[in-house]
């Protein structure tokens, strides 16, 4: 069962990425554009030159084009995958609910907490942003809020279940949240803050960047939660 399970998982999370994918390419890839060529200004701006710059290894078309597919494509098969694990733990866990609400349950719950909460304390920049000797911390810490998220929203469901025989289903739900934003408060309030944007760099670009980050992994989580809600729940009939 986890096997047959794993497999559709990993075939909604690919599914997922196609959508994702398309999102991307309609409003994601116009903004890197945007920023790449705010950059390049920059550069002009300084005097500075393009000869003794390395070739790139990948063009441009190819980063937008088969390798934002395939990079996608990986990970939401992947992602799909720990889903489909995660879902085979919690089926009748976490309450009485069918196979299409546990799954749609778990994928809110996965992406608020691992890329909501992340995404509020360490949004991700366009190119032309940020110092590149600083990407190593900056990716540190960015894992540093998920595992924090993480581990807060596995408390929180603790916490939760042992409310309910207590306080009833409501009062639980409502307990396990405020755990659940207390303990993501005090991580983002720990962690080191980050901010490398440039002087005079385009205001409504990084907005409309941003807005496309989350909406790519929106898409994703949304897609991938209903699209196995329905996989399961066939098997699972079965």
């Amino acid at each position: 069962m986890v096997r047959d399970l794993l497999v559709r998982g990993m075939i909604a999370g690919f599914l997922a990425s196609l959508l994702a994918f398309g999102f991307a390419k309609v409003f994601g890839e116009p903004q890197v554009e945007g920023a790449i060529a705010f950059e390049e200004q920059m550069q002009q701006a300084m005097g500075g030159s393009h000869q003794h710059e390395m070739p790139e290894l990948v063009s441009r078309d190819v980063q937008s084009g088969l390798g934002l597919f395939v990079g996608l494509g990986v990970f939401g098969s992947a992602v799909g995958g720990l889903f489909a694990l995660t879902f085979a733990y919690a089926y009748a866990r976490i309450g009485a609910l069918g196979a299409r609400a546990t799954s749609a349950l778990l994928a809110l719950l996965g992406y608020v907490a691992i890329v909501l909460i992340p995404f509020i304390k360490y949004p991700p920049n366009p190119p032309a942003v940020g110092d590149p000797s600083t990407i190593g911390l900056r990716t540190a810490l960015f894992f540093t809020m998920i595992g924090f998220s993480l581990v807060a929203m596995v408390v929180a469901i603790i916490v939760a279940r042992k409310l309910v025989a207590r306080v009833g289903s409501w009062y639980a739900v409502l307990g396990a949240g405020a755990v659940f934003l207390v303990l993501v408060a005090v991580a983002q309030a720990l962690l080191p803050e980050v901010n490398e944007i440039p002087e005079h760099f385009p205001a409504v670009l990084l907005w409309r960047f941003r807005v496309a980050a989350i909406g790519i992994q929106t898409v994703l989580w949304a897609a991938l939660g209903l699209m196995f809600a329905d996989l399961a729940q066939r098997l699972l009939k079965r």
